[in-house]
C-alpha cells in the first residue's frame, strides 16, 4: 500500500509524482522516477486529501482510473494494475456542483463512500478515544494511567 497526501504535493509537481518522469524529461533528470502509481503496482494507492488534488492532474487521474493506464512525464503510456482508495475532507458533492472538482472523477472515485462523522458529531466518543490514547501512551512510556 502507498500512501500519498494530495494536499502536499505542489501542482506542478503533481503529474511528475503521480505518475512519475522519464529519464531526460526535464533538466537534472538523468533518471527515470517511479510514480506513486507505479510504486502501488499490483497493490493498493490512497489518496489522501483527493480534495486538493490540482485542477491541473485531475484529468490524469480519471485517465488512470477509468483506462488503467499512465503516462510517466516525457515517457509513454503504461498500463496499472492498481486499486484506489481515496479521502478528503471536503464535500466533493458541492465541490463539484461549483466546479471545484471534477464531476466525472468525483463519480468515478464515490463507488463506494463512507461518512464518518467528525467528534463534533458524536461527542459520547470524545470520552472512549481519551482513555485508549491514554492507556496507549501509558503503556508506551511503563507509566499508571492515573499519574
Amino acid at each position: 500500500m502507498v500512501s500519498v497526501n494530495m494536499a502536499a504535493i505542489p501542482s506542478e509537481l503533481a503529474a511528475s509524482a503521480l505518475f512519475g518522469s522519464a529519464r531526460g524529461a526535464f533538466t537534472g533528470a538523468n533518471q527515470a522516477v517511479p510514480g506513486y502509481f507505479q510504486q502501488a503496482e499490483g497493490g493498493t494507492l490512497f489518496l489522501d486529501e483527493i480534495g486538493d488534488a490540482a485542477p491541473e492532474v485531475q484529468p490524469q487521474l480519471l485517465r488512470a482510473l477509468q483506462q488503467r493506464e499512465i503516462q510517466a512525464v516525457g515517457g509513454p503510456i503504461r498500463r496499472v494494475d492498481v486499486r484506489v482508495i481515496s479521502a478528503t475532507h471536503r464535500d466533493l458533492a458541492k465541490e463539484k456542483e461549483t466546479g471545484g472538482f471534477r464531476e466525472d472523477l468525483y463519480y468515478r472515485l464515490n463507488v463506494v463512500g463512507l461518512r464518518l462523522p467528525s467528534l463534533a458529531e458524536r461527542p459520547e466518543d470524545i470520552a472512549l478515544l481519551a482513555r485508549h490514547f491514554l492507556a496507549s501512551m501509558a503503556a508506551r512510556y511503563g507509566r499508571d494511567k492515573a499519574s
